[in-house]
Formats: structure tokens, sequence, C-alpha cells
């Protein structure tokens, strides 16, 4: 919290009255009446409710008060802090200020990837199978939503309640990057002249990809609640559900199908413009998901009454019921098998998954002993500095050459 000095000797004091001399006179007497309101406040005694929840946190709007002292490194949190999270240093997380260093340093745009062999490969009639059309199609149409969603709730919900400025920062470079996602999902859509109003509607036309949405927008309407307010222990372990629902299911396991269905599309050189699209997306996705993870473990630091034996089975069944929802999804996208991959490898897939989801947050795997079919997705997975399957420049593309995925 901040903590306060006499402001009025400040302003008596010779020093002072130089920094007050670029003040209008009327501004001066209003910042002395309110700290002399707030000292008799504080000279009062105070009755202290239920931690009142509208109490805790600061958005960053608010007046600025005249003779706080400066940020110290242990006056910031993670969430329920009031201290000013307009100032972005000291760092107290430099991991978060790393991570949006890292993004920055791996910005990327669409349009920069050759989508002609896609286009060609789409237009012919014996190119692709069927199966391998659906593949695609299904993708386009559960990505292009889900990062909108994704967008929708950090902006709206999970900005406000994480009262941390470098965190934010990284936040708001992931927003962009949501966005860019939603662009390069466009931009594939919008290559292969596909039916837009099919594809970006389908997370209401098609049952599995509703239901994935549909499970994700419970957590989002929670967070977005405008009477939610962060600051006591079931406050705080429903902002802590609502962030692992988001970065370790939805960006964590209701993403992988369809990133190791297109995938493996652009290794037999099959739509590899889109594929490459969907490699940049992956990197972006993993880095959100191990953000979102040190995230919800340094909220289990601060506030370790919340997470209990109770929760944690609580949380433990969020994650077999999506599980659940993305192997559905994986027969859905190919009933008959396609590309040597079928849904009874994507099933061990998952669980294998899920399996280091929880152990990342400190649950215990629920399925023990699961491997993964899909060795050559862990590089990618990872971040590891993979092979360059499509013979493009996506490993090595960086801005300001400051990344390194060693």
């Amino acid at each position: 919290m901040l903590n306060w000095e006499d402001p009025i000797k400040q302003f008596k004091s010779p020093a002072a009255g130089q920094r007050a001399t670029a003040m209008l006179a009327s501004e001066a007497l209003a910042a002395v009446e309110r700290i002399e309101t707030k000292q008799k406040a504080a000279a009062e005694p105070v009755i202290h409710d239920a931690a009142p929840a509208e109490a805790i946190g600061v958005t960053g709007l608010e007046q600025v008060e005249f003779g706080a002292q400066r940020l110290a490194v242990d006056d910031k949190q993670m969430i329920n802090c009031r201290a000013d999270v307009n100032q972005l240093v000291p760092f107290k997380y430099k991991w978060a200020w790393q991570k949006y260093l890292d993004g920055c340093a791996n910005h990327w745009m669409p349009q920069e990837i050759n989508m002609t062999a896609d286009i060609q490969l789409w237009k012919s009639k014996d190119g692709l199978t069927e199966d391998e059309r659906t593949v695609i199609k299904r993708n386009l149409g559960f990505f292009s939503t889900a990062d909108s969603l994704v967008a929708n709730n950090l902006v709206l919900a999970v900005y406000r309640h994480i009262t941390n400025p470098e965190c934010r920062q990284y936040l708001l470079r992931q927003a962009f990057e949501e966005a860019l996602h939603t662009h390069a999902y466009q931009y594939c859509v919008e290559s292969l002249g596909l039916d837009e109003a099919e594809i970006f509607n389908m997370y209401r036309e098609l049952p599995v990809i509703h239901k994935k949405a549909q499970w994700a927008m419970r957590f989002t309407d929670s967070l977005g609640d405008a009477n939610f307010h962060t600051g006591t222990v079931a406050a705080n372990q429903r902002l802590l559900r609502d962030l692992i629902a988001f970065y370790v299911v939805f960006e964590g396991i209701f993403f992988y199908v369809g990133f190791v269905q297109i995938l493996s599309m652009g290794r037999r050189n099959k739509m590899s413009g889109v594929a490459e699209q969907f490699q940049y997306i992956l990197r972006d996705e993993s880095m959100h998901m191990n953000f979102g993870i040190d995230v919800i473990n340094q909220i289990k630091v601060e506030n370790p009454e919340i997470w209990t034996e109770e929760f944690q089975v609580e949380m433990a069944q969020l994650i077999r019921e999506a599980v659940d929802l993305e192997i559905e999804y994986a027969q859905d996208s190919m009933p008959r098998g396609v590309l040597g991959l079928n849904a009874a490898m994507f099933e061990e897939y998952l669980h294998f998954i899920a399996n280091r989801r929880c152990s990342q947050i400190g649950l215990p795997e629920q399925v023990p002993g699961a491997t993964n079919p899909f060795p050559w997705m862990s590089e990618v997975m990872d971040l590891k500095k993979e092979k360059n399957f499509f013979e493009t420049r996506v490993t090595e593309y960086q801005t300001g050459g400051a990344l390194s995925w060693d």
C-alpha cells in the first residue's frame, strides 16, 4: 500500500513551495482539503466489515493524489493491490516483462505468408480429400471465433482484476496477438474463397464447436460480471477458477487437436501456408498459456488460503470435463481418420496434455502413464528451437534480433 508523510508540512517547505508554484492556487487548495479530509477520517475509529470488495484494487483511472511516496516493489501484488498500477517500474515480476519482450520480438503479420500453393491445392478437384477439407474448415470455424472470445475476455474481464502493471503490459500484448490470430483466420478464409458466413458462424451451427464455446462463456460471464470484485476467499477462488479455465483449458487443451491436425497437413506439404499461420499462432498461444500459468501460480503463492483440497478437486474435474469435450471434437472433425491420425490417438494425446497442465499448476495427473503419440509436437509446444517443417522462415523470423528459442 502507499504510505503517506505529512503532506501539509510538505506544502509549507521551501522545496514543496517551488513544486506548488506549478499548480493553480485552486488545485493546491483542493489537494490540501482532500488530504485534511483523509487525515480526519484516519483519526476516527474504523469498523471493519467483511472485506468490502469494491474497495480492493485499482483501475489506473483513479484521481492522481498529490504527495504520495514513491512506489516500492513490495507495494505490488498480482491481485487485490491498491498500489499505483500506472507505475510500471520497479518490476516485481520480471518474468512478466520478459514475456512481453519475447512477444514483441516474435511479431508477425498474416500477409507475410505466401498462400499461393494453398489456393491452387484448394481449387484443385482432386488436390485434397473431403476429410482433409473438413479438417481445414472445422478448425478455421472453431479458431476464428475462439480467439475473438479470448480477446474479449482479456479486455473486458481479466485485465481489470490483475492489479500488477507489468502483467497488464503483457495482457495488452496478448490482446493484440489474439486480434492478430483472428485476422490470420480471416486471411485464410478469404484466400481460399471459403464461405465467410459458414466459417465464422460455425460456433453457432455445429454442436461440438458450440459446446466448447458455451463451456468457455460460463467463465467469461463470471469474470465480466460488473458486480464481481476480488478481495474475499470465495471471490479470489472464483477468479483463479476462471483463469484456470481460460489459460489451462481453453488455450492449453482446447486448441491442441486443431494444432496437431493442421500442422500434420503442413508436414505432408499440404496447405503449407495455412499450416505456417498456425505454427506462428501456436507459438503465441504457448507463450500465452505459460504466462497464464505463472499468474495462476503467483496468485496461489500470495493467497495460499484459496488453494484448498476441495478447490483442487473442483479444478481437476474442470480439466476432465474439458478433455471429454476436446475428444468429442476430435471424433467429429475426423470420423474416419485422416493424415495418419485417428480419434483414438487424440484421446491418448489429450490425456498426456492434461497431465502436463495439471502438473504445471500443482494438481495430480489425471491419467497417469498417458504417452505422447505426436512427439514432434513437443518441440513446437515447448517453444524449443524446432526444425523448419515447411522450408520457410517461420522458425527464424523475429524483430529486433532479440529472441532466442533455446
